[in-house]
């Protein structure tokens, strides 16, 4: 996966005034757009929009500093206006295009590399297992990505849960684990704005396939699934969970992230308040 990222890097690199296109930015990832996209902010801390507006800025910086008009400059990093691109600039730098030229001040954004690091000693609880195919069945909605923080559409979801839709979800549960399960899959995205919506689904899994009109029935086939158990602090446990499969325990493992529902449960523990047991379950397969 490092090699991977460092591919996308490079081909950022060569196109910063070109087509940056997401299929072949996809390719070069070797796993779907968002995963790549959750392992790329996991890593950087950055979107991967925001890191290639930073590098065209810092380019531009450059440009302007070596005597290039500052029409010319905006132009060549795309942008459609003089006033985008003096905005976008002045945001980015806080000073202006033409300050750069007259007094010849600058900000740099440097090229990312990453690299294998050991973080801290502490080793990542996980398992391997293999599980015959399933249905998740609950109930789902479109809702904008959301890598970080509580995603309100999510908890509008929950709360529209009703009784006789829990009902028949615990009727239907019948296999590991025997815990209402959030789970996401089906993203699309617009790589320009960095904006896209999934489908998240609040259920269960089951070997039924009865379901009433109620629910929502997602086939799952036959995978291999990276299970993280971590108990701590409820919300932040889980986050920093995801956080570290993506940013520590992915790109080292030897294993690659498949385009399949991935799914997580929380067992709050009734004795400690915001504490909870986690899970993150991910399919994968070997490299």
């Amino acid at each position: 996966m490092l090699k991977e990222l460092n591919n996308v890097i490079d081909y950022i690199e060569e196109h910063l005034t070109g087509d940056l296109s997401l299929e072949i930015i996809s390719k070069y990832a070797g796993v779907s757009d968002y995963h790549f996209r959750k392992i790329f902010f996991y890593l950087s801390g950055l979107t991967l929009s925001e890191y290639i507006k930073n590098r065209k800025l810092s380019e531009a910086n450059k440009d302007l500093l070596n005597g290039e008009k500052v029409t010319d400059v905006a132009l060549k990093y795309g942008y459609q206006s003089l006033d985008g691109f003096t905005r976008a600039f002045k945001k980015w730098s806080g000073f202006l295009p033409s300050d750069v030229i007259k007094k010849g001040i600058s900000k740099s954004f440097p090229k990312l590399s990453f690299v294998i690091t050991v973080k801290g000693g502490i080793p990542m609880e996980f398992r391997i297992e293999d599980k015959p195919a399933f249905n998740l069945v609950g109930v789902s909605k479109r809702v904008p990505m959301q890598f970080e923080g509580v995603n309100n559409e999510i908890v509008k979801l929950a709360e529209s849960i009703t009784d006789k839709q829990k009902e028949e979800m615990h009727s239907l549960q019948n296999i590991e684990p025997y815990e209402i399960v959030n789970a996401s899959y089906d993203a699309d995205f617009n790589f320009l704005k960095e904006e896209g919506y999934l489908t998240h689904l609040i259920g269960v899994l089951t070997t039924e396939n009865q379901v009433s009109e109620q629910l929502e029935k997602v086939p799952v086939e036959a995978l291999t699934w990276a299970i993280f158990p971590k108990e701590g602090p409820f919300p932040s446990t889980l986050q920093n969970t995801m956080a570290k499969i993506y940013s520590e325990w992915l790109p080292t493992s030897g294993y690659e992230v498949i385009n399949a529902p991935s799914f997580s449960f929380t067992k709050m523990d009734k004795h400690k308040k915001d504490y909870a047991y986690s899970e993150v379950w991910i399919p994968v397969r070997k490299k």
